[in-house]
């Protein structure tokens, strides 16, 4: 008997409101809980449906309720300031999600040839935490919205410095199985009964290591001004753009002594080397004046026709005592089609008025800046959704970070969800790390972060204001930035092969 009696046409749309509710769990809403719950109806209803067709579309509804509320905001770059015309750049969303949505869909199918119990248990868990790690791996990646972003609050965001995103996925995954157990398979009670304690054991277990410290402050605090100059997205790159971005974000450079001031990425919308020697003296001028670092967005032409987005990082002892004029940092992992042309989508592209639009990639592994007295691991606008790229900067460990920055520009975006979400991605960065994360932005959201993922001070959004507030840098390392998602991906692959091996042995015909 169906826990939940439907006819098929139903389930797809059920599915697709399961997904709607699930991006409600991420930022701005922030309901964590939602996240576990909606998982579980979805894997619960792979149990109204025999066949692995019938499951993966399932999932496909499932994401194109997710993605298609969750990552509207594409449309905005494309159309708005990209120029697209509004039916393509409708479709080209639509597409993007429906190509997203595939990912849950494989999870569902894969799993749907476990017997129910298995199947809810670890085959579905398993699949569904492989299929976000695939997402965020697979054509350079694109993990924004992976599950485990929902618990930068809540108990299992406790398991975020030891598993990592992935793994804080998979945990929601098994407490959501569990909940299915008891919703759809309530003949199999001692399964039933065991799920439900380990769930109990995973949400407990993740409360309590919210209690521990990981990593540990390091050194007296320092102060910091985090500008957002507001400049718009239009504006920035016409005839008078360079004065104007100028204007709105060195006037905010004023005001008392900090030992570090940051301006968001791309702030000028020139290459460095092409900027007036007007800005660069007023830049330099600080630094020497107040005896402040500086850190600030730009783009880097080397060799020429070769543009690199970057940051570049002030010394006001530079070119002294040994002290090297500029430090830099040039951003690793571009966003496809806004920074770098997928083969065979050039036509794409030029369908949109995107302004230095393909860029080179900087090096796997540059070294934080020392400024301020601290060693500051930059990265930048949506680099800081790969965990595991961002702890490349622990590659050396005398060298080892103190503190994380952010900079970028949403401009893109307007004051859009994606700004809240990407301020959620931050957090987990922070709690992966036990490090501090700093975010300087054009438009928001400019925030500082402390090591246990709090925001404890933020700009509004669309507002020309300066963040001003004190940091400490810290030191320690937790047991992500030692594994990496190393642990996250074994469990997976032992929880996909044990279904498995579990769903052939009840397979078997009883021996007579």
């Amino acid at each position: 008997m169906p826990f939940l009696p439907l006819p098929r046409w139903a389930l797809p749309l059920l599915a697709g409101a399961l997904g709607l509710v699930h991006t409600l769990a991420f930022a701005p809403w922030h309901l964590p809980a939602l996240q576990v719950l909606a998982l579980a109806g979805l894997f619960a209803l792979t149990t109204q449906v025999e066949r692995a067709r019938g499951a993966a579309l399932l999932g496909l509804a499932f994401g194109l309720g997710w993605f298609g509320l969750g990552v509207s905001w594409v449309y905005i770059s494309m159309h708005e300031y990209g120029a697209m015309p509004a039916v393509l750049a409708a479709l080209a969303t639509a597409a993007f999600c429906l190509f997203l949505a595939l990912y849950p869909a494989l999870a569902l199918g894969l799993a749907q040839r476990a017997p129910v119990p298995v199947r809810l248990a670890l085959a579905l868990p398993a699949a569904w935490a492989g299929a976000e790690w695939l997402r965020g791996t697979l054509f350079t990646g694109f993990p924004w919205l992976a599950s485990g972003y929902a618990h930068s609050d809540g108990p299992l965001a406790g398991w975020a410095p030891l598993a990592g995103v992935y793994g804080v996925t998979l945990i929601a995954a098994l407490v959501a199985g569990a909940l299915a157990l008891l919703l759809a398979a309530r003949h199999a009670r001692a399964t039933t009964v065991a799920c439900s304690a380990l769930a109990v054991l995973l949400v407990g277990a993740g409360q309590l290591l919210r209690g521990v410290a990981w990593t540990e402050p390091d050194g007296p605090p320092i102060a910091v001004r985090l500008i957002q100059g507001n400049v718009p997205q239009d504006l920035k790159f016409t005839d008078g753009g360079l004065e104007k971005t100028f204007s709105a974000n060195t006037r905010l450079l004023a005001g008392p002594r900090v030992d570090l001031a940051v301006m968001p990425e791309s702030v000028f919308p020139l290459p460095l080397h092409l900027l007036p020697d007007t800005v660069t003296d007023r830049l330099l001028g600080f630094t020497r004046e107040h005896g402040s670092a500086l850190i600030f967005g730009v783009f880097i032409e080397q060799p020429p026709g070769r543009y690199y987005n970057s940051a570049v990082g002030l010394d006001p002892r530079g070119g002294r005592a040994g002290v090297p004029p500029l430090q830099r940092y040039s951003k690793r992992h571009l966003v496809p089609f806004g920074e770098f042309i997928p083969w065979g989508f050039r036509w794409f592209v030029d369908l949109m008025q995107m302004p230095i639009g393909d860029q080179e990639r900087g090096a796997p592994y540059q070294g934080p800046m020392e400024l301020a007295g601290q060693r500051i691991a930059v990265n930048i606008c949506y680099e800081d959704l790969f965990g595991a790229e961002i702890i490349r900067a622990w590659q050396d460990p005398e060298r080892a970070p103190t503190l994380l920055l952010n900079l970028s520009n949403l401009a893109w975006f307007n004051d859009s969800i994606a700004l809240d979400q990407h301020l959620q991605i931050s957090r987990l960065r922070a709690l992966e790390t036990g490090r501090p994360m700093l975010r300087a932005t054009n438009t928001g959201a400019t925030a500082m972060i402390d090591a246990r993922g709090q925001v404890t001070a933020r700009l509004p959004y669309l507002s020309a204001a300066a963040l001003e507030a004190t940091v400490r840098g810290y030191r320690g390392t937790t047991p992500y930035v030692r594994h990496r998602d190393w642990p996250a991906l074994a469990a997976i692959v032992v929880g996909l092969v044990t279904a498995l091996l579990m769903g052939r042995r009840g397979s078997r015909p009883a021996a007579r």
